[in-house]
């Protein structure tokens, strides 16, 4: 599932670069330089039954690191919908990914009903995110994870990586099923959270 080696070096290079850019301009919003590692994409991912997923959402697909490996996984009728704040990101998943079944937002994760609705999605398998919520103003924090756990089903995941672990607390706020672990083999280790089975969210 993680992006191969040898033709898109260069192509990897150049994303790597525009990653590292933004997070020089925006920390706050990108949340690290380095896009995700091979090990950290196969980790968080490996576990999915990805062939009988129909609809997927990634909040903060970024250069598209994990997007190319949801894509990889998915079955032909599947659809990805890929939700970006970064007008950068924006153009480069739109330039570089011309699959049929993405379909890329440039939007506010925390307005996620309203762009499923746009979109006359009724129901998501999976919620893929990378956004940085320790750093996200509180209010759009709520709403964000408030969106996603009136999205996900009874039967869906939501698939969380971080590089703080402040979120495993609101996370079981919204969540009957919380489970958490490490990933070391990334430049900067990370907290991997697979949650479902949402409470009821007013």
């Amino acid at each position: 599932m993680p992006e191969g080696n040898g033709a898109d070096a260069p192509g990897r290079l150049r994303r790597g670069l525009l990653f590292a850019l933004n997070f020089f301009k925006h920390p706050r919003m990108v949340g690290t330089f380095a896009v995700s590692s091979p090990a950290l994409v196969q980790r968080l991912l490996a576990p999915v039954d990805w062939q009988h997923c129909r609809t997927v959402v990634e909040l903060g697909p970024g250069v598209g690191t994990i997007t190319r490996a949801l894509l990889a996984a998915m079955p032909a009728n599947a659809r990805l919908i890929a939700i970006e704040t970064n007008t950068d990101f924006v153009r480069e998943l739109r330039k570089t990914l011309p699959d049929p079944r993405l379909h890329v937002v440039a939007g506010s994760a925390a307005d996620l009903a309203e762009h499923l609705q746009a979109l006359a999605v009724a129901s998501v398998d999976v919620v893929v995110s990378g956004i940085p919520f320790s750093t996200m103003p509180p209010p759009a924090r709520e709403a964000t994870l408030d969106a996603v756990a009136r999205t996900v089903g009874d039967r869906g995941q939501f698939l969380v990586y971080q590089y703080s672990a402040m979120i495993r607390e609101p996370l079981q706020r919204r969540f009957h099923q919380v489970h958490s672990e490490r990933e070391w083999r990334n430049l900067v280790p990370v907290h991997l959270f697979r949650v479902s089975q949402p409470v009821a969210i007013p």
